[in-house]
């Protein structure tokens, strides 16, 4: 690193914080941008800067948007009374890749951690809550992660629920145990969204 000039160490640090991205990656990356055209290092920071400033998260169901709402959120199409929470807005795009589910979504933006100092008022709960008692939902798929604190979320979440006299399901077990929707591919996701059972608010993790 020491003979690289500090503006393409600077870039490979920046780039090495990327999720996937290792150092020879990162420094690969890096001598590609600063030797290539110029334009394909403009082109690339522009898009960059747009996309941050463009795409915000839906003003009902959190996913990643540049309208209010989201195409999904907007689509008359889709059934309004069926709602996939997820854990984060990229799981929306898995489950849809999927192609069976045409409900619409809720982001928790998280999942329970006490260690982590992650409690329910951490979480877009209450927004789900209100989406409850605003629109004619019946039915709640809880599409989390299968690890601990997965488990533990969605069980919070059916007794939380259960208050609210919706029928309250999950994602059947063909997932991975302890992995996030990321690693299952599609053909997994569309059995489980189609062997969803209901979730007793009563049972533990």
């Amino acid at each position: 690193m020491r003979s690289l000039p500090p503006a393409v160490a600077e870039l490979i640090a920046a780039l090495s914080q990327l999720p996937g991205i290792g150092p020879r990656t990162a420094e690969r990356l890096a001598l590609f941008l600063v030797q290539g055209p110029k334009e394909t290092a403009e082109d690339l920071a522009r898009a960059l800067v747009s996309a941050r400033e463009r795409v915000v998260h839906c003003n009902i169901c959190g996913a990643l948007t540049e309208t209010q709402p989201c195409a999904i959120c907007g689509d008359p199409s889709r059934d309004i009374s069926v709602v996939c929470v997820v854990e984060r807005p990229v799981d929306i795009l898995l489950i849809e890749k999927a192609g069976t589910y045409r409900g619409r979504f809720h982001v928790l933006g998280g999942k329970l951690s006490p260690i982590d100092g992650i409690g329910p008022e951490d979480l877009r709960i209450a927004e789900l809550e209100s989406r409850i008692d605003q629109e004619p939902i019946r039915e709640i798929i809880l599409a989390l992660p299968t690890d601990v604190e997965g488990d533990a979320t969605s069980h919070y979440l059916a007794k939380r629920l259960s208050q609210k006299g919706v029928k309250t399901t999950r994602l059947a077990r063909g997932l991975p145990a302890g992995s996030a929707l990321e690693f299952a591919d599609e053909l997994t996701l569309a059995r489980a969204l189609e062997d969803r059972h209901p979730l007793d608010s009563g049972s533990q993790p």
